[in-house]
């Protein structure tokens, strides 16, 4: 039986934190959204990935307790719920409300809540959270077109969404050591503290807290946390093999992107130098979609025989201002996704394409629920928290890769095929 359970509010999210358990020798399965049977793989953690970062925070809360029910009945013991590494949330939410939610279910009084990812440039110190070495809110997250971070201090952002009591466990307690840690958070809990922020300015941070965690049945997280956790279980893990082993696929390659992320932004540049290139604007998406979607498939045929075919939404921040004040926040970003998932649904299905980079929570989300994709297994990591995977659930297993906006060297989209068995 497994012995991890984690809850992802989206889908490279989910893909992230599940390689990082890979990378540490924990044979792990995601699944797209709740499932509908019981378990039946031979695995030490389940990821299961929802799509609940910008719902409603009701709605939120209603799909990640749905979650942690079908985790606690397959057998899993301590519950990881998985948010991005910038932390990034609707004003009124999600981190905090289903946070709440699942302390309730779970009967804990306490949790710790750390997003840093150090091999991704995102630290925490004193509490404020760094991208890229700035803070938070001067980033490039300031401009998110769903959830925009406009404040660094993570005390502060999430005790507005929390009913907790929110503290701190800085990096000096944290290079103290494990002891140290737990000594904190006997302290923060006699105290009436129900969630710390945790500081982590580089790695062995993240191992100190996951040793001083080991018994708390809930941790909320990015996917750093996820590289200690499988040091407490080590006497519980099959002996040293291949976790990220993947079964190779052969067949056409392309990649979508949805993102406006400066990462995928820089990424996108850089293989628009390698591959031929589609870019599909949402003002001319909303003017004609059957044009602009037929245009992006018949170039994608002129040139897939000859590698990957590059057909990307992404904007800048003032493209996307510009759609969003035409079309509307909400349209925009509905109407992006819509033309990505019926492109990757007729790329597969018609197009022979069987190896996808998908870049972008969202748009991963509405590509794998065209699919049909049930779920993935996880392989290997091209850079940190971005792994290969194979579906299944689909008429035919894909090579599927999904990015998380913000992470990846700016070489990614053309180093990944060669990783691919």
């Amino acid at each position: 039986m497994p012995i991890i359970g984690c809850i992802a509010d989206d889908f490279t999210g989910a893909t992230d934190v599940a390689s990082m358990l890979v990378s540490a020798g924990m044979r792990t399965l995601q699944t797209i959204g709740v499932p509908t049977t019981s378990l039946d793989d031979d695995v030490e953690a389940v990821v299961v990935a929802l799509k609940s970062r910008t719902l409603p925070a009701d709605e939120a809360v209603s799909q990640s307790l749905e979650a942690l029910a079908w985790l606690q009945a397959q057998g899993c013991e301590q519950f990881y719920f998985k948010y991005c590494s910038t932390f990034d949330s609707t004003p009124a939410g999600n981190i905090g409300p289903v946070t709440d939610a699942l302390m309730t279910s779970l009967g804990t009084d306490f949790t710790v809540a750390c997003p840093a990812l150090p091999a991704n440039q995102r630290t925490v110190y004193n509490g404020y959270l760094f991208a890229g070495g700035v803070p938070l809110n001067e980033s490039g997250m300031q401009d998110h077109p769903l959830t925009p971070m406009t404040d660094a201090n993570l005390v502060r952002v999430l005790g507005a969404q929390t009913h907790q009591r929110v503290d701190l466990i800085d990096y000096a307690t944290l290079s103290e050591g494990a002891e140290a840690v737990e000594a904190r958070i006997q302290a923060l809990r006699s105290a009436g503290v129900g969630i710390a922020i945790c500081d982590a300015i580089d790695t062995q941070h993240l191992h100190t807290l996951a040793r001083a965690c080991r018994h708390l049945p809930l941790v909320t997280a990015g996917s750093g946390l996820a590289l200690g956790l499988p040091a407490n279980l080590a006497d519980r893990l099959p002996a040293a093999g291949q976790a990220d082993a993947l079964p190779a696929i052969a067949g056409r390659e392309a990649i979508l992107s949805g993102s406006c992320s400066r990462a995928t932004l820089a990424q996108l540049e850089h293989a628009r130098e390698h591959y031929p290139s589609y870019h599909l604007d949402a003002l001319a998406l909303a003017d004609d979609f059957e044009g602009v979607i037929a245009k992006a498939l018949a170039l994608a045929e002129e040139h897939l025989d000859r590698g990957p075919v590059l057909l990307y939404a992404s904007a800048s921040p003032e493209d996307v201002r510009r759609a969003q004040e035409v079309l509307g926040v909400a349209e925009a970003g509905a109407l992006v996704e819509r033309a990505m998932a019926e492109i990757a649904q007729s790329l597969v299905e018609h197009h022979g394409v069987r190896r996808l980079l998908v870049a972008g929570g969202e748009t991963s989300g509405a590509v794998v629920n065209a699919l049909g994709v049930q779920g993935l297994r996880i392989g290997p990591s091209i850079d940190p928290g971005v792994p290969w995977t194979t579906t299944f659930g689909t008429p035919a297993p894909l090579a599927l890769t999904l990015k998380s906006g913000n992470f990846g060297a700016r070489d990614f989209m053309t180093k990944a095929w060669g990783m691919l068995p």
